[in-house]
This record gives C-alpha cells, sequence and structure tokens, in this order.
C-alpha cells in the first residue's frame, strides 16, 4: 500500500518556480541584452552584450564589464542567464586591477583593449551557435555602424526629406533590421525604398498595436547557422543600408566614400579564427521554375 508522503504540505504550482538565481556568477562570461538593461534599441555602439562578472554573488544585481566598452554595468540576470564561459582567477584579479587603474587614471584604453581580446577570445573558443549568434551579429552590425553613422547608439539614421526621419537597428535575435518612422501611418515611399534596397530580405510593415504608437518596417534575413552565413547576410545589409544612403542622402554618402576608401570596411568577425566545416551552398529553385504553366 502507497503511503501518502507530505501531500498537503505541497506548495502551490507557481512555488516550485521561485524565479531566483542561487549561484554565484563571478568570474562567468555571460551575454545580457534588453532585458537585463534599459537602453537604445541595438544597445550603444561601444557595448557588445558580451560581459565579465566582476561581482555576482546575487545575480539579481550582478556587476558585470562589458568586454566591448570597458563599462562596469548592474545587470539583474537573475531570470535570464547565459553562461558562455568562465575564466580563471588569475583573470578575474587582472581585469579588477585594471578596473581599479582606469577609475585612478580615468584612461581606459588598456581595460578596453583587454577586454576586447578575451572577449573575442571567448568566441573563438565556443565558435558560432544559436546562444553566440546574437553576439556575433551585433558585432558585425556595429563595424557598419561605425562605417556610415558613428554615434552612441548602435543605429544609422536616414533623412528621408524635410521632417521625415528614421533610424534602422538590428533585432539580432531575428536577424532583422528594423527602420522606425514618427508616422501611424504607412510611409510609401520608405516602402518602395526597402523593397528596392534589401532584395534578398523580406520586408515587413508592422502597424501600432495601441494608440500613439508609430509603423515600423521590419527587414528580415534567414537566421545565420554558421559565421560564413552571417557575414553573408551582414553584407547584405551593409550594401542595402549604401543604397538607402545613396538615395536619400547622396551629400552624405559621398563624405563616407573616401574615408572607406581609404581605411576600407571594418568587418571584426573577417579576423576570427573559427573553423567552421568547409560546404557549399547553393539555392534550390522552386518547382517548376523557369516552365510554362499550361491552362
Amino acid at each position: 500500500m502507497l503511503q501518502n508522503v507530505h501531500t498537503d504540505a505541497r506548495p502551490e504550482a507557481m512555488g516550485d518556480v521561485p524565479g531566483i538565481c542561487e549561484l554565484s556568477l563571478t568570474r562567468a562570461i555571460v551575454q545580457y541584452r534588453d532585458v537585463h538593461e534599459m537602453d537604445t534599441p541595438g544597445g550603444r555602439i561601444e557595448d557588445i552584450g558580451l560581459a565579465l562578472v566582476v561581482e555576482g554573488r546575487y545575480a539579481a544585481s550582478a556587476e558585470a564589464l562589458d568586454l566591448g566598452s570597458g563599462q562596469v554595468k548592474v545587470l539583474d540576470l537573475s531570470t535570464e542567464l547565459v553562461v558562455l564561459d568562465w575564466v580563471y582567477e588569475p583573470t578575474l584579479q587582472h581585469v579588477s586591477e585594471l578596473i581599479t587603474a582606469t577609475a585612478a587614471a580615468r584612461d581606459d584604453e588598456s581595460l578596453r583593449r583587454y577586454g576586447f581580446q578575451l572577449g573575442l577570445r571567448v568566441l573563438e573558443r565556443i565558435g558560432f551557435g544559436p546562444l553566440t549568434r546574437a553576439t556575433f551579429l551585433r558585432l558585425g552590425y556595429r563595424d557598419i555602424c561605425r562605417d556610415l553613422d558613428l554615434h552612441e547608439g548602435t543605429s544609422i539614421r536616414f533623412v528621408l526629406g524635410p521632417g521625415r526621419l528614421t533610424r534602422a537597428h538590428l533585432d539580432y535575435d531575428a536577424c532583422a533590421l528594423v527602420f522606425r518612422t514618427a508616422f501611424a501611418e504607412p510611409d510609401t515611399h520608405l516602402e518602395h525604398a526597402l523593397t528596392e534596397a534589401f532584395l534578398t530580405a523580406d520586408v515587413r510593415r508592422v502597424e501600432p498595436s495601441e494608440v500613439g504608437g508609430t509603423v515600423e518596417y521590419h527587414v528580415r534575413y534567414p537566421l545565420p547557422t554558421s559565421l560564413g552565413e552571417a557575414r553573408v547576410s551582414l553584407a547584405q545589409m551593409r550594401r542595402g543600408l549604401l543604397s538607402m544612403l545613396a538615395r536619400f542622402e547622396p551629400d552624405r554618402l559621398a563624405s563616407l566614400a573616401p574615408v572607406m576608401d581609404t581605411f576600407g570596411e571594418r568587418e571584426t568577425l573577417g579576423g576570427l579564427k573559427i573553423h567552421e566545416p568547409l560546404s557549399r551552398v547553393a539555392s534550390v529553385p522552386p518547382p517548376f521554375a523557369g516552365s510554362h504553366v499550361v491552362h
């Protein structure tokens, strides 16, 4: 006969899921995004969304160093947590010393350089995959923004005409460029430009879901499954964004061209040493492509 073992003492269903991380995260390399801190869409241009937790006794208020900007942030990692790797204690000690030296000298160049190289080594070690895809895309889009529109945010501004402005940031999880407008009505001129500039992408209009909202346009690319595919998608985004500049702001594009011709396009991803199997990928045409339909 089975005995009833304290069934009456069982907590409510949600009591089984307290939503609190009790793991110490100090020394962890973590990913973070908008859910962890409120920032401009796409994030700050100096940040890469990859951070080393320097004090993580409490996940809800972990102190973490962004490995791109060298800025220490307080992140809430208690409800969504992606740990990519861990550093050794001597590495954490060295980073802590660099943080202290930076605060004293007000010069963060050594900290930023060391942090960025550490971040790239972690990505090379782990490789490209579903967990790291967002970081790779953020690094690649950051390079495009630095080439075309360097400012505090990771986005690109376009002046479409008098009183008409849009900003393009990348949704790293969806691999989609997001163009925000200031109007609740569709912008047919912008729609036409997007469909001509991004021929290989799926362009969608997103209507406002609430009063006072504005129309957005999403330029979607397939989720890349390898670093090579990610670089191809980013190159297509770059060409499309350049086409948008040529259409709406030719003078601005003319001022950027000599700089890019002299120094070349930034491509951080091209310098990463990540082993990927050699394969040749070709698109398969739809059935009966090019054939005549008989009615």
